[in-house]
């Protein structure tokens, strides 16, 4: 079971991850892409590395607009580390599509 981490250290980590929010015991961003295409291949590469990692995010997409909620359901739905390392990730990726 994953521990949860405490509000000061989640917001450490966000500094390090920009456009991040903490809010209702969830990390999140909202990504927007130029075309619903450019937004469901970012799903899609992103797919990946959350099953590699064995975490998989809450989603939603509205045409080129991506919402992504993070928090770790087996420590009782509160954001963990293994959050913060799936955003990392997350964030590398849109990098690259930048």
């Amino acid at each position: 079971m994953s521990t949860p981490l405490p509000e000061p250290a989640i917001q450490a980590a966000l500094a390090k991850l920009p456009g991040w929010a903490f809010a209702d015991d969830t990390i999140r961003k909202t990504y927007r892409f130029a075309s619903f295409t450019e937004a469901i291949g970012f799903i899609t590469e992103m797919a990946f590395s959350c099953e590699k990692a064995n975490h998989h995010p809450e989603l939603s997409n509205v045409y080129s607009t991506v919402t992504i909620r993070l928090r770790t359901h087996d420590a009782g739905n509160k954001v963990t580390q293994k959050d913060v390392d799936l955003a990392g990730e997350i964030e590398k990726l849109a990098k690259k599509r930048a």
